[in-house]
């Protein structure tokens, strides 16, 4: 039934059977866990989903997202949680300047390649700290060709990372220095990244449970996977841990959230404790 049929209705509330459903598919898909302890959060999103695109009856709608991939996608973006800031947990940008970096050039020459890969980058906020933060406090960083990748499986937040607009919640743990820099002002107290910095990160979309969506990415130096992992259970940690290996060039090193611990989910990498920050290697 769609709404041409029924003008105005609202879809019904979901069973317990619907809400398992829901759960099955973003799992598949995302590596993410919905049950029903999230009742509330799934009914909002799909009751959403559904008006947009004409349904009210949501086993007509699961069938729909089995061949529609543009409204699965804008299902999965409107699942996916995109709460960062600029210079979020920046111990491990100290660390990625001081320790692995000056590592990781050990074996190259001025002017070779330095791949970092921001994965999920959200809105860009995760990506263009990496920028700046090298910028600012790696001495070496024109002497590379430093490239800095940012993924997400929500292409909803990596068109906003493109235009690169912040507001100033985003933008509160910066130095003002740094603010002054790097944004400009835009209308309604909103600031935008300079054009030099949203040319120098490029934005593509990423599955990390999904090896074929990574493939065409290469392999990189450094990896900042931060606070995703949360969101999986043990079989999708153990899957994405393995696919990020993969995208790892040997000796590369891959940094997680603060609550994160790659010990707990693979024995392929080897902890690094450094002065600002645990991390892993690729051995």
């Amino acid at each position: 039934m769609t709404s041409q049929d029924s003008a105005g209705l609202h879809p019904p509330p979901l069973t317990s059977e619907d809400i398992a459903r829901v759960g099955e598919l973003l799992y598949r898909w995302t590596g993410m866990i919905f049950g029903e302890s999230k009742r509330y959060y799934i009914e909002r999103r799909i009751a959403e989903r559904m008006k947009r695109s004409g349904h009210t009856n949501i086993k007509a709608y699961l069938g729909f997202l089995g061949s529609h991939t543009a409204e699965r996608e804008a299902l999965i973006n409107a699942f996916t949680i995109n709460e960062t800031y600029f210079y979020r947990e920046d111990h491990q940008f100290a660390a990625l300047a001081r320790d692995i970096l000056p590592d990781v050039i050990r074996t190259k020459r001025p002017g070779d390649l330095v791949r970092i890969w921001s994965m999920p980058c959200s809105t860009g906020e995760e990506a263009y700290s990496i920028a700046i933060w090298l910028l600012e406090n790696w001495p070496l960083v024109d002497a590379y060709n430093v490239e800095i990748v940012g993924s997400d499986i929500d292409t909803a937040a990596l068109n906003k990372a493109v235009q690169g607009h912040f507001t100033e919640r985003s933008l509160a743990r910066l130095p003002d220095a740094v603010r002054e820099s790097y944004f400009e002002m835009q209308r309604g107290h909103h600031r935008r990244i300079i054009q030099d910095l949203r040319e120098s990160v490029r934005f593509t979309p990423a599955n990390i449970i999904d090896p074929m969506t990574m493939t065409g990415l290469g392999t990189f130096d450094v990896i900042l996977c931060r606070n995703l992992l949360i969101y999986f259970d043990d079989a999708a940690r153990l899957q994405a841990a393995n696919n990020l290996y993969e995208r790892l060039n040997p000796g590369g090193y891959i940094c997680l959230g603060h609550s994160e611990s790659m010990g707990r989910i693979s024995d392929r990498f080897t902890l690094a404790r450094l002065a600002d920050a645990i991390v892993y290697r690729k051995a």
